[in-house]
């Protein structure tokens, strides 16, 4: 069963800053981070790091970074959906910058993960893409300018986060919007939830940190802080 988000929830990418042990090692630090403050933290991460983290956690909801739309059988080193979720995955990301994909590749993608009750996380670069992207109905829409992600200077104008959320919300008012480009410290997750977004997270502002355990608590402490705050507006 598809699992259900609470908003604001976190997103931590460990793209391939890190691999072996040491995914496993920040994935239980999500994992404590999730529990200590009872925030949803998605975990997206290789499909060769998704078995071990899945079976060594509790509270993550583990997203592969892409996928095939082949079935079983024949098909030498593509990526299966569902060996995916055999192997404790439970949703995909579709056209991240750093693997792009055409809109019909982003329907088959989300037409096969429909059938396995998969978390569909769907990145755009551009406002106009993510209102196409939003016809395909996805759970999640991350509308992050490519041209900042990684760069960890933070300066997402806060009108374009607005921008985002009406458009996409005006397509289907169910889709959640998430803002991750250029997050650096727990103090943005917190400015860009009280804007508007439904959630945050971070790839290169975690995996670059001086300390990347601790950013990790920072980040999810600071979702805590916003989802607290909200409820007192």
């Amino acid at each position: 069963m598809k699992p259900k988000i609470r908003t604001p929830y976190f997103e931590i990418g460990t793209k391939n800053y890190i691999y072996g042990d040491t995914v496993l090692e920040y994935a239980l630090a999500a994992d404590r981070a999730a529990e200590k403050y009872d925030i949803d933290v998605l975990f997206i991460t290789p499909a060769v790091e998704i078995r071990r983290i899945a079976e060594h956690t509790k509270h993550l909801i583990i997203l592969a970074p892409y996928m095939d739309t082949l079935r079983p059988g024949r098909g030498m080193a593509d990526i299966l959906p569902e060996a995916l979720k055999a192997a404790g995955a439970q949703g995909v990301v579709i056209n991240h910058c750093e693997k792009p994909m055409s809109l019909p590749q982003m329907k088959a993608t989300v037409d096969r993960a429909r059938e396995l009750d998969f978390l569909v996380f769907a990145c755009a670069d551009t406002l106009e893409e993510a209102k196409a992207i939003a016809q395909l109905h996805p759970d999640i829409i991350n509308p992050e300018p490519s041209g900042i992600i990684g760069g960890g200077n933070g300066v997402t104008p806060m009108d374009y986060v607005e921008a985002s959320i009406r458009e996409i919300k005006a397509i289907y008012p169910d889709i959640l919007v998430e803002q991750a480009a250029g997050i650096t410290n727990g103090q943005q997750v917190y400015d860009f939830i009280m804007a508007g977004s439904e959630a945050a997270g971070a790839a290169s502002g975690i995996m670059k940190a001086a300390d990347p355990i601790a950013m990790i608590d920072e980040m999810v402490a600071a979702t805590r802080r916003a989802a607290d705050d909200l409820k007192l507006r």
